[in-house]
C-alpha cells in the first residue's frame, strides 16, 4: 500500500503541471464564487448577514468534486500508464490497492482545497473555518461519498474499460443539482426532492447553511448523512469487487489500457 501511495504521490509531486492544475481549478473557482456570494449577499434576504454561505457551499463542494475525480483520475493513471496488469501480477490484495487509492485521493483533494481556503480570508472577510468542529464531520463525510462515487465508476472502468471514461466527469454534475448545494431542497419539484433525500449530499449542505445561517448544529442531519453513506460505500465497495471478478473471468484484465 505504501509503494502505491509513493508511485502515485512522486508522481503528483514531481510534476509541476499537475501540482498547479491541482491549485489552479478551485482557486478559481473560489474567487468566482466568491465575488457571486458577495452579489448575492447585497441583494437577497435569504442570505443576508450570511456572506459566506454560497462560498462555503462551494468550497465544501469542490472538495467532494476533487476526492472523487482524485480516485477516479489516479485509476486511470494506471490504466493510461498501461501498468494496471502490473498490479495483479504483484502480490498485493485488492484491499489495498483501493486504500492506497483512498489515501493518495485524499493528498490530491487537499492540496488544491488548502490555497482555496486561504484565499478566502483576505479576499472576502470569511473563513470557512468558523464552522468549527461540525466542519470537520462535514469534511469527513463528503470525502466518504467522495470515495464511494470514485468505488463506483471504477467499477464501471472495470467492467466497461477506457470507454467508461466519460462518466467519471460527468457523474457529480449530474448529482449536484439533487445535492441542492447552494440553495434549499424546498427549491426543487416534489418528485426531485424525494431523490435528494435519498443522497447524503442534501443533509450536509442543508447542515452546513443551518450552521451558517441560524448558528445551530443539528446532529441528526450528519448522522442520516453517514448512515446513507454507509449504505452507498457498502454498495459501491461490493459493486467494485464484482465487476473485478467479472472481469478477471472474461480476461479483460489483461486488455486493459488506452
Amino acid at each position: 500500500m505504501y509503494g502505491l501511495f509513493l508511485r502515485h504521490f512522486y508522481l503528483i509531486t514531481r510534476s509541476l503541471p499537475r501540482v498547479l492544475d491541482l491549485i489552479y481549478w478551485p482557486s478559481i473557482q473560489i474567487t468566482l464564487w466568491g465575488f457571486i456570494s458577495n452579489f448575492f449577499a447585497n441583494h437577497s434576504t435569504y442570505y443576508n448577514g450570511a456572506v459566506g454561505v454560497i462560498l462555503s457551499c462551494a468550497i465544501l463542494y469542490d472538495f467532494l468534486f476533487r476526492t472523487s475525480i482524485g480516485f477516479n483520475m489516479l485509476f486511470l493513471e494506471e490504466i493510461w500508464s498501461r501498468n494496471f496488469t502490473n498490479l495483479f501480477i504483484a502480490p498485493i490484495k485488492m484491499s489495498e490497492i483501493i486504500t492506497s487509492l483512498i489515501v493518495t485521493a485524499l493528498i490530491r483533494a487537499l492540496i488544491g482545497l488548502v490555497p482555496a481556503i486561504l484565499l478566502t480570508s483576505p479576499l472576502f472577510g470569511i473563513s470557512i473555518l468558523d464552522l468549527g468542529f461540525p466542519l470537520f464531520l462535514l469534511f469527513l463525510s463528503l470525502y466518504i461519498f467522495g470515495i464511494t462515487l470514485g468505488l463506483m465508476v471504477s467499477a464501471g472502468l472495470l467492467r466497461y474499460g477506457p470507454s467508461f471514461e466519460n462518466i467519471a466527469w460527468s457523474t457529480m454534475f449530474l448529482l449536484a443539482p439533487f445535492g441542492c448545494i447552494y440553495y434549499p431542497v424546498e427549491t426543487l419539484p416534489g418528485i426531485f426532492q424525494n431523490i435528494a433525500y435519498a443522497l447524503p449530499l442534501v443533509y450536509i449542505f442543508e447542515e452546513a447553511r443551518n450552521i451558517l445561517i441560524n448558528q445551530t448544529f443539528n446532529s441528526a442531519e450528519i448522522i442520516k448523512a453517514f448512515s446513507l453513506n454507509g449504505v452507498y460505500l457498502f454498495i459501491a465497495i461490493s459493486l467494485f469487487y464484482y465487476s473485478f471478478a467479472q472481469a478477471r473471468k472474461r480476461g479483460t484484465l489483461v486488455n486493459m489500457g488506452e
